[in-house]
């Protein structure tokens, strides 16, 4: 793993002492720990409603908090400093590290998000006494073929679990193929479905709106949880749609996924006005780590180079693309611009979430572009973009409808809190 460190020391070494088991001092006053596990920004951003529900379900217990990378950890210190007793970096998953960290947090109950299987984890707090969950579980079909290589050594580990609630039926299914037993595999629906806006969302959502004048005059395309090299193909399309002058001018928000590109994607937007396939050349920039300034507000392709700030932009949107989705990644979640009734545009590479989309899909509250190839990507993206933005219409119809699939979709967390009380207290 060494060249893995020296060439990622921010993702990897954040918090070293940390997942080597090395902890702040933790005083144990009698109560039990319930440890809640995500591994990034997304599922610590998904786990805010399951934090409170778990409080108030389990008054009598205390829940502590534990990502893997830095942003999601930057995130949860954010979110739940006043709810979790303790948040801090899951340990490497060897034996040292992972029985120091046990023994440290004692934890009575461990909650794994979306299927967060580390084998010496589950193992030493199986024997450890620690009830396990998967909860929020979700398995892609890439997934599941990757497993299904180790398929002896996962069903032991499986074995050591005492509970798989799943996100839907074919994640169940995938699971208790991979040896999960199926009595103790449950089937919850997605909880970020059950994802609303928070008193601090709205206080960013205000200021980015502000700083950027943001007022719905320029309609808004937001191009989220973008991965190489989405945010080019979205930039030429805009570039193509803003060459024809519409009237009013279009705006775009990009916002990597990833905090270690955004410097790079800083760069290719500047430039790519040089670029001979660039049709608008005099777009203006602003990044969102930089002072504000003056000429913020008329900014035309602005740069949300920031974490956890991603969901307090929706509201201001008019036009979301969820990136991930043009290439074979599998696509990021369109629930959170779903919540805020927005439109929404994906690509044809939405696997990680493959049954919430086949939903959207099935009740016309999503465009999804097919096409795999660069140039034809770009086509269908200007095309997608332009025709929302002629059309308020169709654009407020298909808020509506997603909106209206939350709705009806809520739930899960209810669900899980249920299971849990009944499987563990």
């Amino acid at each position: 793993m060494l060249p893995l460190f020296l060439l990622r020391r921010e993702k990897y070494t954040a918090g070293f002492r940390q997942r080597l088991g090395n902890y702040p001092k933790f005083e144990h006053d009698g109560r039990a720990v319930v440890w809640l596990h995500c591994v990034s920004v997304g599922e610590t951003n998904a786990a805010r409603p399951l934090v409170d529900s778990l409080l108030y379900s389990f008054p009598d217990h205390r829940v502590i908090f534990s990502t893997t990378t830095k942003t999601g950890q930057d995130l949860a210190k954010k979110i739940f400093a006043d709810r979790a007793e303790a948040i801090f970096y899951f340990p490497f998953d060897w034996k040292f590290s992972v029985r120091r960290a046990l023994a440290h947090y004692n934890p009575s109950v461990v909650l794994l998000m979306e299927t967060e299987i580390w084998p010496r984890f589950v193992r030493e707090a199986a024997k450890g006494g620690s009830k396990i969950a998967i909860i929020n579980g979700r398995l892609s079909p890439k997934s599941f073929g990757r497993y299904s290589k180790v398929r002896r050594f996962l069903s032991r580990i499986l074995g050591d679990i005492d509970l798989a609630l799943m996100q839907g039926e074919s994640d169940a299914g995938r699971i208790v193929s991979l040896g999960m037993t199926a009595a103790k595999t449950r089937v919850t629906g997605n909880i970020k479905f059950d994802l609303e806006a928070a008193a601090a969302d709205a206080d960013v959502t205000e200021y980015l709106a502000g700083r950027f004048k943001i007022d719905g005059r320029r309609p808004l395309i937001i191009a989220a949880s973008t991965h190489e090299p989405e945010e080019e193909w979205v930039l030429d399309a805009y570039c193509s749609l803003a060459a024809g002058e519409p009237s009013p001018l279009p705006r775009l928000l990009i916002a990597p996924r990833h905090p270690e590109r955004f410097d790079s994607v800083a760069k290719m937007i500047s430039k790519f006005r040089s670029d001979p396939r660039c049709e608008w050349t005099r777009y203006s920039i602003a990044r969102r780590s930089d002072e504000a300034q003056v000429q913020d507000v008329d900014a035309d392709i602005i740069l949300l180079d920031s974490i956890g700030e991603l969901r307090s932009v929706y509201p201001l949107a008019d036009i979301v693309f969820v990136g991930g989705s043009l290439i074979p990644h599998g696509g990021q979640s369109v629930l959170e611009p779903a919540a805020a009734e927005k439109a929404i545009i994906t690509g044809p590479y939405v696997h990680n979430f493959e049954e919430v989309v086949r939903i959207f899909q099935t009740r016309g509250a999503i465009i999804s572009i097919r096409d795999t190839e660069r140039a034809k990507i770009v086509d269908a993206l200007f095309l997608a973009f332009a025709d929302l933005i002629e059309n308020v219409e169709q654009r407020r119809d298909l808020g509506r409808m997603a909106r209206a699939i939350m709705s009806e979709n809520r739930g899960a967390t209810e669900k899980t809190v249920e299971l849990l009380k009944q499987e563990f207290s």
